[in-house]
């Protein structure tokens, strides 16, 4: 059991400055002014979201997934409205050469239960060929529905690394939102509770008060990687995050045969 120190003010080099409660709270009441404008902001900026014009488009389309060719119309699964990710692929990597960040975002909706009850359905498309892609779905254990849209071209397929939300209205299909890069980021929460932290991410952008532990930082295991970005999406067995050719994306290492490999470090060195 520890006891608070005898003198409460005493620096923790790295850490936080450490006060009484009552400092403490007019902080953070100080902050919270600002957290709830953040929130405003974001409730505005979602209504305008909800003001976006949509574009139409042909809903028969076919995209192959496990049953083969269905119509993108079926992956509304006779909801009105849907949530589809759209997950970059290289074709014929091995399951650890797909991409990092698309493996991360993909895994942290492995349940649509809440989306589905709010009358939203949810699926992942990929430019990969359906058994490639099968094979991968199994391997990592995915329980969202996955399509190949190989060759299809405008909304249902087109650039990939997207969260992008359509609309139906009987067999009329639009597009009514799109975001990629940071906008990706809502769907990780692991992301927003680490922002709560003192530590933060440990990402390379991130604003941090001097001195304070670097989180993520690779320089001295590997020094020829630097700092990365988003130091989460790949790591070796021992949880080190590397782009280095016994890597592969965090979420695998929980799947099985996810064992160390020597053939990959970045999904582009097999090309």
């Amino acid at each position: 059991m520890t006891t608070p120190s005898d003198d409460p003010t005493t620096e923790l080099p790295g850490r936080p400055p450490v006060v009484d409660l009552a400092t403490w709270q007019t902080a953070r009441d100080e902050l919270l002014v600002r957290e709830k404008a953040h929130t405003r902001e974001g409730d505005a900026i979602a209504a305008a979201r909800r003001r976006l014009p949509m574009v139409e488009f042909d809903g028969t389309v076919e995209v192959v997934g496990p049953a083969g060719p269905v119509p993108f119309l079926d992956l509304f699964q006779g909801r009105e409205e849907l949530v589809v990710y759209k997950h970059m692929w290289y074709d014929g990597a091995p399951h650890q050469g797909q991409c990092e960040g698309c493996t991360t975002t993909a895994w942290h909706v492995t349940d649509a239960v809440y989306l589905n009850a709010r009358g939203v359905s949810f699926a992942v498309v990929t430019t990969g060929r359906w058994d490639e892609v099968a094979s991968y779905v199994e391997f990592m254990g995915y329980t969202q529905p996955w399509y190949s849209v190989r060759d299809v071209d405008g909304p249902a397929g087109g650039d990939m690394g997207y969260l992008t939300c359509f609309l139906r209205d009987g067999d009329r299909v639009f597009l009514t939102y799109s975001t990629t890069g940071r906008g990706n980021e809502r769907v990780n929460g692991s992301l927003g509770l680490l922002d709560m932290t003192p530590y933060g991410r440990g990402e390379a952008w991130e604003d941090n008060p001097e001195g304070r532990p670097v989180i993520g930082d690779v320089r001295e295991r590997h020094p020829a990687v630097g700092r990365q970005a988003c130091w989460y999406w790949r790591s070796d067995a021992d949880g080190n995050a590397t782009w280095g050719p016994t890597s592969r994306p965090v979420p695998q290492w929980t799947r099985p045969g996810a064992t160390p490999v020597e053939s990959l470090g970045r999904h582009g060195d097999h090309h």
